[in-house]
């Protein structure tokens, strides 16, 4: 088992998770970013089940998607490979391996009702839960990015992938981008990360 992916998570977590992954038999490794997910689990054909985990996430996300992976190895292990991916099976397991680090040893205090409120019913990806998307952010890395709701109505902005958008009005939760391209109307998560255009 690599130990090396136990350096990204807060100190304090890290008995319990070792305990957890030796006891799940599951090797972790950590990747390059990808834009696209925190991270996977999957079977090999090797019969071992591993997750992988972008290096790039700060020690709080990183700790919340390895036990997101580790949630569903268990319950594909409980309830079979026919469950939704983040069914209701997934959620229970999800929010029961949880709680054990839901305390102030291992989360910043500020985080806590946010991470309480969310394991009441989490989601595939904690960044659909803007409060809790955007406090987890303060504690990464700073960069040149902006977030989609800080840009200007009308203003133009660039995706990673290069990609240009005008901002426009915001629906319930999202916000109506419009691609400058084709013209194609585009639904924003609020805290999506962009680059502002001059």
């Amino acid at each position: 088992m690599q130990t090396t992916h136990i350096d990204f998570i807060p100190e304090q977590a890290q008995p319990m998770i070792k305990a957890l992954l030796v006891n799940d038999n599951l090797v972790v490794k950590v990747k390059n970013e990808r834009k696209t997910k925190h991270g996977d689990y999957r079977q090999l054909p090797n019969g071992k089940h591993q997750i992988t985990i972008n290096s790039n996430l700060n020690p709080y996300r990183f700790l919340i998607t390895l036990i997101h992976e580790i949630a569903h190895f268990e319950a594909y292990s409980t309830y079979g490979r026919f469950i939704k991916p983040h069914g209701k099976e997934w959620k229970q397991t999800f929010q029961h391996l949880m709680l054990p680090y839901l305390r102030p040893e291992i989360f910043p205090i500020s985080l806590l009702p946010l991470l309480a409120k969310h394991f009441k019913n989490p989601k595939a990806s904690s960044d659909t839960d803007t409060q809790l998307a955007l406090a987890l952010k303060q504690f990464d890395e700073s960069n040149d990015k902006t977030y989609v709701f800080e840009v200007p109505l009308g203003q133009a902005f660039k995706l990673y992938n290069d990609r240009v958008f005008k901002k426009g009005n915001k629906r319930r939760k999202r916000f109506e981008c419009v691609e400058v391209k084709t013209g194609k109307l585009y639904l924003f998560n609020p805290n999506a990360e962009v680059e502002l255009l001059e």
